[in-house]
């Protein structure tokens, strides 16, 4: 279901990225299960073996180039839909403790499949990340949360920030067209600056970036406010 050991082994090493034949045997397990649940739920728009190995694992892994992670960080990927970047970084990187949150339940439930099947011991949460941040189990507890979402980067900024603890980092994969600038004003409310953006291409051409906030300061209890108003008047 992805690429053949030795085409996808040649990919992660140009792309900076180490590929043993038991990571990729569960990467391929990932994506047997991806394209099955697929047939049952809209998970992705993505099937061939080059746009999974590529588009959805390689991307989602692109945070391992540099030491963005610290060993055995506790992670959450926040609206994480089929698993992205959340599950491809566990099972790169087993140390981490991985959370997923979606408010699908649907999704959960593939979600958890993957988990179970994989052996990667994965929490798997049924919530609106509005929801969730609210919670005091999950409050300010992450060392990294993480997003690959379309949302603009204020309103990622609003649903992630508050599940991270201070001295930790908000981790937002994006495209090409957005300015970090633009988040200015989220980041500095939600008690954050920006450490760095980093850009960088995948095989395919496609270019993306990598924003990484750092958490400074509490997150207001205020927020994340509840949906309508984060899109109606975004920070």
């Amino acid at each position: 279901m992805i690429l053949p050991y030795n085409e996808a082994y040649e990919m992660f090493r140009d792309f900076g990225l180490d590929l043993n034949e038991e990571l990729y045997e569960k990467f391929d397990a990932y994506a047997q299960l991806l394209v099955t649940w697929n047939e049952k739920i809209n998970l992705t728009a993505i099937t061939d073996a080059q746009g999974i190995t590529e588009k959805h694992f390689l991307d989602s892994l692109a945070v391992f180039r540099n030491d963005i992670i610290p060993q055995n960080s506790s992670v959450i990927d926040v609206g994480t839909g089929a698993g992205f970047p959340g599950i491809p970084m566990k099972i790169y990187r087993n140390d981490l403790k991985v959370t997923l949150l979606d408010s699908l339940n649907k999704r959960i439930n593939f979600l958890s499949e993957v988990s179970d099947s994989l052996s990667l011991a994965i929490q798997c949460i049924h919530s609106r990340a509005e929801d969730g941040a609210k919670k005091a189990e999950l409050r300010e507890q992450f060392d990294i949360a993480t997003a690959r979402a379309v949302a603009p980067l204020p309103v990622l900024c609003e649903y992630c920030l508050p599940y991270v603890k201070i001295g930790g980092k908000f981790v937002a994969l994006k495209g090409p067209n957005e300015d970090a600038k633009d988040s200015f004003t989220a980041y500095r409310t939600l008690g954050a600056e920006i450490s760095e953006v980093r850009e960088y291409q995948l095989p395919c051409g496609d270019k993306r970036q990598i924003i990484i906030y750092n958490k400074i300061k509490e997150t207001p209890k205020k927020y994340p406010r509840n949906p309508s108003q984060i899109e109606k008047k975004p920070l």
